[in-house]
C-alpha cells in the first residue's frame, strides 16, 4: 500500500501519541505540550488562511531558534503553502533578492531582525507583515500573538497535498553568485527525517537542545524528526556557551548539534569556568560543516563525556548523506574515524567520481568529486533550470554533484580534501570567496583580489583578502573591511587583508589559489574538511 509522505505527518503523530508530553520549551522557559503546540499551529494556520495564504503560496520567516519558528513551519505546511526560512545573519539587500525570487506574500519576523526588512519593505512582494513582539519593532507590523488570539484551535481544512508538492525553499549562501533557492518537497523532507532518526538514534525520551540554527535546512531536519518521534525541543534563541551548559543541566538534555566552532567555544568556556557538562543522562552531539580536529573530539568526549557523531551534507541534500556513527568501524579503527565525513546513510547512494564520472579507487588517496542520489536530495533550484540541469548531470547523469572533492577508503568512508567552488566554511557558515572578490573589485583602489581561507582557532577558518592595489592610493585594511561590511553580511567580511605586488596566475589569467593557501596552511594541523 502506498501513502503520500507529508511533513504534516510528524506533528500529527506527536499529537496522537504524545499530546500530554512537553513538546517545546521556549527560550524564556515557557513549556508547551504537543497538544498546546498543535492548538497554536492551528490558530496560526487559520490566521494565515484568513489573510489570503493558500496552497502553493510562500510564507517567509526571519527568526532565531524559537517556539514560533516551529509553529510557523507546521502552520504553513498544513495549508499546503511553502515555508521559506531566512538566515538571520544576512543584509537587507540579500533579503530583498531572496524574497523577490521566491515571491513570498507573507513575512513573519522576530523583533531582533525585523529592522532589516523595513528598508526594503516597499520593494518586495510581501503584503502581510507579522512581527513577534511587534511592540519592539519600528514600523507597521501585526503582532504575532494578536494574530493568533481568538482564532479557532480546530484543524484547518487541509488541501489535497501531494508528496511531490513543494514544502520548503532553503536558500544557499550564494557561493557562485546569487543565492539559490533549494526546493524541497514533502517527500524529500519526510524521507530525510526518517534517515535522521536512524543515524542520530532519536527516541521519544530525547531532549533536544537547539544550538543549531533552525533556518539551516529547517534545522537539519530536526524540526520534523524530534517532533514526530515525540522528543522535546528546548529552544535557545542563538548560541552562547553559558546558556548551553545551563540548559543541558536544567532540562537534562540528551542530544544537540553544533559545528566545530561551537564545540571549540564550549571547550573554551569550560576551561574558564569548570561547569558541569551533563544532567543525569548521556549526551550526544552531531557535528558538521567541517571536520572537527582530533584534539576537539578528545576534549568533548573525554572531559565533557559527550559522544560526537560526525555527519556531512549540503542544503541540497537535506543535508545528511554520510555519517561516521558506526560502532563497528569505530571498534576496528578507533577515534580517528570521527574526523572523516563518514559512509553513506541508509538508502543513500554516495560515490566519489573522477572527471569522466567513473568511481575513483577506494584507496583513501585518489581524489574525486562527491556525487549523491537519494530520496532526501532536493527537487530543483527555484527559477534556475540550467543550474539544476548542471547539478544533476555534470560528471554523472542522475546524481547531485556536491562540488566537494574527497577520497573514499575501502570501508566506504569519505574524507573531504578540498572544495571545488572555493567555499570558505567559517564557524559552520558557507562564505563564497567569489562573492567576496566581486565586492572587492568594486573598490576603486583594488586592481586584483583573491580571497582564501586561513586558519582560525575560533572559527576553523576565516576569509583573508590578498589585494594588488590600483587607482590613486593603497587601501588600508580597515578601509577594505569597512567597504565589504557595507555590502555583505558581517560574518562574510575578511578577517585580514594583505597588500601584495602580484598574484600567482595561470596562462589564462586565473589566480592559482592553491599556491596562496599553501603559504598559510603549511604549519596548520589540517585544513577545514580534511582528515
Amino acid at each position: 500500500m502506498k501513502t503520500a509522505m507529508r511533513t504534516t505527518d510528524f506533528l500529527d503523530r506527536a499529537v496522537d501519541l504524545y499530546d500530554d508530553v512537553t513538546g517545546i520549551v521556549a527560550h524564556d522557559g515557557t513549556e508547551y505540550t504537543y497538544a498546546a503546540v498543535n492548538d497554536r499551529v492551528n490558530q496560526l494556520a487559520h490566521a494565515l488562511e484568513e489573510n489570503g495564504v493558500g496552497q502553493g503560496d510562500r510564507v517567509a520567516l526571519l527568526a532565531p531558534n524559537s517556539h514560533y519558528f516551529i509553529e510557523t513551519l507546521y502552520a504553513t505546511n498544513k495549508l499546503g503553502a511553502v515555508f521559506v526560512p531566512l538566515n538571520y545573519r544576512l543584509t537587507s539587500g540579500e533579503y530583498e533578492y531572496i524574497l523577490d525570487d521566491c515571491e513570498a506574500g507573507t513575512l513573519v519576523a522576530d523583533f531582533d531582525y525585523a529592522e532589516k526588512i523595513e528598508p526594503i519593505r516597499e520593494s518586495i512582494p510581501a503584503e502581510t507583515f507579522v512581527g513577534y513582539r511587534a511592540d519592539r519593532i519600528e514600523g507597521d507590523w501585526i503582532d504575532y500573538e494578536n494574530f493568533l488570539e481568538g482564532r479557532s484551535t480546530d484543524e484547518p481544512d487541509r488541501p489535497d497535498i501531494g508528496e511531490d508538492d513543494d514544502a520548503s525553499i532553503n536558500y544557499t549562501s550564494g557561493t557562485t553568485g546569487d543565492p539559490k533557492g533549494v526546493v524541497r518537497t514533502h517527500r524529500t523532507e519526510h524521507w530525510h527525517a526518517l534517515v535522521l532518526n536512524q543515524h542520530m538514534e532519536i527516541r521519544d525520551d530525547d531532549v533536544y537542545l537547539w544550538t543549531l540554527p533552525m533556518f539551516h535546512c529547517n534545522g537539519w531536519g530536526h524540526t520534523y524528526a524530534i517532533t514526530g518521534t515525540g522528543g522535546t525541543h528546548v529552544c535557545q534563541r542563538t548560541f552562547d556557551a553559558e546558556g548551553v551548559f545551563d540548559r543541558v543541566r536544567k532540562y537534562d538534555v540528551s542530544f544537540m548539534c553544533g559545528a566545530p566552532t561551537v564545540l571549540n567555544s564550549l571547550i573554551q568556556y569550560h576551561e574558564e569556568h569548570s561547569v558541569e557538562t551533563t544532567g543525569d543522562r548521556d549526551v550526544r552531539i552531531a557535528t558538521a560543516g567541517s571536520a572537527p580536529a582530533t584534539a576537539t573530539i578528545e576534549t568533548v568526549e573525554d572531559e565533557f563525556d559527550w559522544r560526537i557523531i560526525h555527519i556531512y551534507g549540503l542544503t541540497e541534500t537535506a543535508p545528511i548523506i554520510t555519517t561516521s556513527n558506526s560502532p563497528r568501524r569505530l571498534a576496528q579503527r578507533g577515534r580517528e574515524l570521527k574526523v572523516k565525513q563518514g559512509a553513506e546513510t541508509l538508502c543513500t547512494d554516495v560515490r566519489v567520481v573522477d572527471e569522466d564520472g567513473e568511481d575513483v579507487p577506494r584507496d583513501g588517496e585518489t581524489i574525486g568529486e562527491i556525487v549523491v542520489r537519494g530520496n532526501q536530495v532536493m527537487d530543483r533550484y527555484l527559477n534556475k533550470p540550467d543550474a539544476t540541469e548542471r547539478a544533476f548531470s555534470e560528471r554523472l547523469e542522475g546524481y547531485f554533484h556536491t562540488g566537494d572533492l574527497a577520497t573514499i577508503d575501502e570501508d566506504g568512508m569519505v574524507a573531504i580534501q578540498d572544495r571545488k567552488k572555493d567555499i570558505i566554511i567559517s564557524g559552520g557558515e558557507n562564505i563564497s570567496s567569489i562573492e567576496l572578490e566581486d565586492v572587492l573589485y568594486d573598490h576603486s583602489d583594488v586592481q586584483k583580489a583573491a580571497v582564501i581561507p586561513v586558519p582560525s582557532e575560533q572559527w576553523g577558518e576565516t576569509p583573508k583578502a590578498l589585494i594588488v592595489p590600483g587607482g590613486d592610493a593603497e587601501p588600508t585594511e580597515g578601509e577594505i573591511v569597512d567597504f565589504v561590511t557595507d555590502h555583505l553580511a558581517g560574518y562574510k567580511k575578511p578577517t585580514s587583508v594583505e597588500i601584495v605586488e602580484e598574484l600567482p596566475e595561470t596562462a589564462t589569467g586565473k589566480v592559482q589559489k592553491y599556491e596562496l593557501r599553501e603559504q598559510y596552511w603549511d604549519d596548520a594541523e589540517r585544513r577545514v574538511g580534511q582528515q
